[in-house]
This record gives C-alpha cells, structure tokens and sequence, in this order.
C-alpha cells in the first residue's frame, strides 16, 4: 500500500472514531469517551499531519467535555489548556475553562475564560449567558460592598458620594445582553451557521446559509452571513453585491450597513463608504462603531485631521482604548507625525499587553528601536498558550526586526521564519494558481490582440502607474513623482484589479478580451478616470501606485493607450527578503514561504519579459540600485519617460509633505540612504532555500 493509500486510511480510522465518541458522548458513556480518547491520543505519533493535529484537538475537547462531566476538574482543565496551546483560537476550550472556573467558585477566572470564548466565537449562545450572569453577580456584590461601606461612613458621619458600580463592568453587562439578545432571535439555522464560520467549518457554514436563503427568500441576517463568508474567502465582489442588495431591500438594518462599509473601507471605496458612515451617523451621531468606520473613511479619502479628531474623541470615551489608540497611531503615521504615532502604539499595547498589531505597528515605522524591555516583553507574552493566532504572528514579525536592529540575526530569522510559517498556514497560498493565471495573460494578450484594438481607450495621458513586487522602491519612485509639480500622488488604487475581477466573474478574461465590443475599452478608460478623480486634487497627472497592476498591463494599455506604466525593480535577493519580512495588511499571499516568493519572482520577470515584447515602450524599467547610486540620472530619466519638465523639487524628494500610507513612508521622508541594499547578506546562511533561485 502506498503512503498516500495508508494516510487517507488512516485519516478516515480517525474521523469514524472522532464521530463514535461524539455518539457515546450524547449517550453519556462518559468514562468511555474518557478512556477511548485517551488511548486514541497515545497512538497519534509526535509529527502529527493536519489532519491528525486536527483530529487530536478534537478527541482532546471531547475528552475535556467528558471528565468536566465526571466531576475530574483537573483531567479536564489539562486537556482544555493542551488545546488551546495546539489552537490558540479554540473557543471552545476557552468555554470548558469557564465553566471548571465557574464550578470552582474562581468567577473572575471563569469570567476572563468566558469573554476569551466569545471573542473568538461570537455565536456561542452558552459564554454570553454565563458572562451575563457573572457579571451581574459583580454588579450586585460591588452595590452591597458600596452599601455596607456607606453604612459604615454614615455610622462615622462620613457618607460617601462615588458611584455604587464599577462603570466597566456595567457597560461590560450591557453589551454581553445585547449581543446575547442579537443570538436569541436569530432564525435558529442562521445562528448554526455563525457558529460554524467562526469555528472555521467555511463551506458547511456557506451550505447551511445558503439553504435557509433558498427556503426563506431575502433575508437581512442570511444576507449579511454569506457576505461574511465571501470577505473571509476574499470573494469581494459578490460581499459587496450581496450587502448592497440587503441595505437596499432592508434600509433599517444597521449591521448590514456598517458591514458594507467596513468593507468599502476595505477595498479601497472610501467615499462610497463615508456616504454610509454618514447615514448611520445621522440616526445614532453617538454610536462607537459608526464613528470609528466614520474615521477610517475619512483617513481613506485624505481627510486626516478629521480622522484623527474623531479618534480622539472616541478614545476619551471608551474603556476598551487598544484598538482605537492603534487607528490614531496609523493616522499620525500617514500625516508624517512619527513621534505622535508612536505614542499611540506604545498606549495601545499598554492598553492591552498582548496586542501584537501595536508591536507589529511599532515595528512597521521601520525606523523605531525596541527596548530591552519592549523586547523582553515581547518574547513573554509569546509564552502565553492563550495568546491569540494572529498576536503571535505579528509578535513574530516584531520580534524580528527588534532582534536583527540589535544584531542578533539568528534569533531575528527564527521569528522571521516563525511569523511566516504560522501566516502561510493560513492562507494556504497555491503558487501554481498564480503562475497559470500569468501565463494566461502571456497567451491571450499578444501583440496582435493590440495591433488589432489600437487606440480604442481613452486617449487622456493623465494616469502614471509604478508596478512591480511589494518592496521594490515603487514608494520611492512615488515620493520623487508626486513632489513634482504636475502630479498628484494617491495610493494603492484597487480599480485596475476590480476591472479585472470583473471581466473574469462575467466571461473569461484575458481570453476573451479578443472577442469585445471596442466600444467598451474607452468606456472602461473613462470609468477608471472617473472613479479616481476622487483621490485626486488639482494637478494633470496623477499616480496610481497598486504593485499588483503588473499582472494587467495589458489591460490598461486597452483602456487607456496613453497612460505611463513605470516597472519598479530591485535586486531579487534584497526584494524577495524584505517581502518576507514584512507582514502586509491585505494581500501579497505569496509572500510569507522562501520558495513562494521566489517562484512569484520569477513569473513576475517573465511577465513582464512579455509585456516588454508584445508592448515595446509602454513600460519603464527602474532598478531601485540605480536610483540610490545615481538619483539624479535616474529622476531626469522618470520624468523625461512620463514627459514631464525637470524640477528640483523632485531630487529633494524628503522635504514633500503628503500623506503615504506604505510600509516605507518614513524611509522616504528622508534623503537616499544605502543600508538597505544589502541587509539579506546577514541571514545569507538561513536564506540558502532562497539564494539557489537567484545564484
């Protein structure tokens, strides 16, 4: 039998014995689930597949729920937290540890154990109600300790005149109702499938969604669930058709609204998404999470010191400030106040000690250095089993830059390796997808295909595009672009990408693209002008800087034949590295495996190798080592390709104020410097998987 033959078997003995035990468990053959689980455990080997890993979580909480039954608190609590230290976001075990807390009378622990529950599982019906009831308790113990120790005063005729309540745990209570309340009268198949797409069962939960929608007709609830599905499966174009379509059929449904916004936010619509935040806002102007989606849209379409006020003001009145602090940070960071956004991450994970986003945030100036005790405390909340999936990887991801500022390269690439390792298990990035889709676009978009639409676009010169790979310079190239007079730097444009979406989702793109009305590619041109308008001021030109453009030069030359496309290049070594070193907030799946990155790297050059044959001088190449060694030769080489006049103001490129929202924003607030050229050199041991590429 092959080994592939004895793992399916073996996978399929597991199941059948996961689901007998589940069966004896409802039977209330507790001592056998018990025992049978255990026995099972002890046959798994030590180098456990997926599945296996999978399986065993699964006999370790049936094993848990067993001998908590049983009255075996300490059986069980083991059993709980070796989950927990396998899946960090396990709800469930969190819940088992509330309710050995709560029977052992420790209620803050069990309450703490409870709220870990439901932050990872929002639907579990059973931790609301627990923390309901506990906190009440706390409510009602802290109102007779004020009583009694008003009784007291009185007696020493000393009343006291503070609150009778701690404020924390009365808003604490509201909410755990509230949200308590949305659960209960939910349709019951409905609450099922939430609970399935939080425990990550995707595809059962998208089944059961789909039948109720199917079997009820438009509902807000359905409707709002299956777009959360196609969000966390990146399928944005259908979320936002399905959220449009339920705030349309049901205007008064608030969380299909903000939903819809949070998404717009998402992809790059911040003005379509501020006309929603403002709706919301017209009904309740005081609401927390409407004026913290309000925020981000208004930092999304440049208004940043509006942003930040409204930050502010939210964080005057919120108990829970992490999560606000870091959005403040990130505005001062956009505006160019580094010291101001620094402050906010510190506040941020002072907050919340364990908040990997504000060490990661920290990290991510690219300029800030750790402490000794920053990084000391780093590495302990590592230690924590409880700590939270993506906590840990952006832990990891800080950890290193903190260690390779301080030298220590070895333990640096270790976090390096371990953040990417645990954010590749996530996205499970499939590089052969990507390298047939590149190929796609080298079969179908030929030079005949565009010797046959020549000048069908749009004619308007107005867009320069900077393409390439994340981390190559293209922030650079924008900085020295957008401090010319006749240009007006943006951002990462999603456009060029939703067009492409879209042709795909309606017939077969590139490989219709042949087959088109030509009427349609200036309209496409005109739409994109249109729609960009918004994130640009008063200048003829503007930039569009999204990296991933490069895939889909064939597209904008159909659609606008006069736009500049500029390829921003750099050596491979130094651009795959700093790829892998930088966590991104969305996107660049291909980024977090050696192996990925360099397979990406090279479809990118035979890509583009492509559009250079079949599109001779529509694209720049710019090496990045070639504007640090000559940035004079290289501005006038830019500026001459998009036919613009030299200006000074472009070689003092650091001294233009402008909003950037990159990784490299304060890099390029400062003059060329040449440090980072050559940074891969002290991992070039650890980077050996990575180097056969290249050598």
């Amino acid at each position: 039998m092959s080994q592939s033959s004895q793992d399916a078997q073996s996978h399929q003995s597991l199941t059948t014995t996961v689901q007998q035990l589940k069966t004896l468990l409802q039977q209330g053959q507790l001592q056998q689930v018990a025992e049978k689980a255990q026995d099972t455990l002890n046959q798994l080997q030590p180098q456990a597949s997926d599945d296996e890993q999978k399986a065993q979580i699964e006999l370790l909480y049936l094993k848990a729920v067993a001998h908590r039954l049983l009255k075996q608190s300490d059986a069980a609590m083991q059993a709980a937290k070796r989950i927990i230290a396998l899946a960090p976001n396990h709800a469930r075990a969190f819940q088992e540890q509330g309710y050995l807390h709560r029977e052992a009378a420790q209620l803050p622990q069990a309450a703490s154990a409870f709220y870990q529950a439901t932050q990872r599982n929002p639907a579990l019906v059973s931790s609301w109600q627990a923390l309901v009831a506990l906190y009440q308790a706390q409510l009602h113990d802290k109102a007779q300790q004020h009583d009694q120790a008003q009784q007291h005063d009185q007696a020493q005729q000393h009343a006291d005149t503070s609150s009778p309540v701690d404020n924390t745990i009365e808003r604490a209570t509201e909410l755990a109702k509230q949200q308590l309340h949305y659960l209960q009268n939910l349709p019951k198949p409905i609450l099922g499938a939430q609970d399935l797409f939080y425990e990550g069962n995707i595809s059962s939960a998208e089944q059961v969604c789909r039948q109720f929608l199917q079997s009820q007709g438009h509902h807000p609830e359905g409707m709002l669930l299956l777009a959360r599905i196609g969000i966390a499966l990146h399928i944005y174009r259908d979320a936002e058709f399905l959220l449009e379509s339920s705030t349309e059929l049901f205007p008064s449904h608030e969380p299909s609204r903000l939903a819809l916004c949070q998404l717009l936010i998402k992809i790059g619509k911040f003005h379509s998404a501020a006309k929603h935040t403002e709706r919301l806002l017209k009904d309740q102007p005081n609401h927390p999470a409407y004026q913290a989606a309000h925020a981000s849209a208004l930092m999304g379409i440049g208004e940043i010191d509006a942003a930040i006020h409204l930050y502010q003001q939210l964080i005057k009145q919120s108990q829970d400030k992490a999560d606000l602090c870091l959005l403040l940070g990130h505005a001062f960071k956009a505006k160019g106040s580094l010291d101001q956004a620094i402050q906010r991450y510190q506040q941020a994970y002072a907050a919340r000690p364990d908040f990997g986003d504000a060490y990661w945030s920290l990290a991510n100036t690219k300029t800030y250095q750790f402490s000794d005790a920053e990084i000391q405390q780093m590495q302990s909340e590592l230690q924590q089993h409880s700590l939270a999936v993506d906590d840990r990887i952006h832990l990891h991801f800080a950890l290193g830059k903190a260690l390779e500022d301080a030298k220590r390269f070895d333990s640096a690439f270790y976090h390096y390796q371990t953040g990417n390792d645990q954010k590749h298990a996530q996205l499970h990035y499939q590089p052969e997808q990507t390298t047939a889709q590149f190929d796609l676009q080298r079969q179908h978009c030929t030079a005949s295909l565009f010797a046959q639409l020549q000048g069908c676009g749009e004619p308007q010169p107005d867009p320069i595009f900077i393409v390439g790979l994340p981390r190559a310079g293209s922030t650079l190239l924008e900085q020295i672009l957008a401090s010319h007079s006749l240009v007006d730097g943006t951002m990462e444009l999603p456009n060029i990408l939703s067009l492409a979406a879209k042709l795909k989702n309606q017939g077969d793109y590139p490989a219709d693209l042949h087959k088109m009305d030509v009427k349609y590619w200036q309209r496409f041109g005109q739409q994109y002008l249109q729609d960009t308008r918004v994130y640009r001021q008063s200048a003829p030109y503007f930039i569009d800087k999204m990296p991933n453009n490069f895939a889909h030069i064939g597209l904008i030359k159909l659609i606008l034949p006069n736009a500049k496309v500029i390829d921003a290049r750099r050596e491979p070594m130094a651009c795959c590295f700093s790829g892998f070193k930088q966590l991104f907030a969305e996107g660049q799946a291909f980024s977090y495996n050696l192996d990925a990155i360099a397979q990406y790297y090279q479809d990118y050059l035979k890509l583009m190798a492509h559009w250079q044959q079949v599109l001779p001088g529509f694209v720049l190449q710019v090496q990045h080592e070639d504007v640090i060694n000559d940035l004079e030769g290289q501005v006038r080489r830019l500026l001459d390709f998009c036919d613009l006049p030299f200006e000074q103001a472009c070689l003092d490129f650091h001294r233009t104020e402008r909003q950037i929202k990159t990784p490299s924003s304060e890099q390029v607030r400062q003059p060329i410097f040449r440090s980072s050229m050559e940074q891969w050199k002290h991992f070039e041991t650890s980077l050996a998987p990575l180097k056969k590429y290249f050598s």
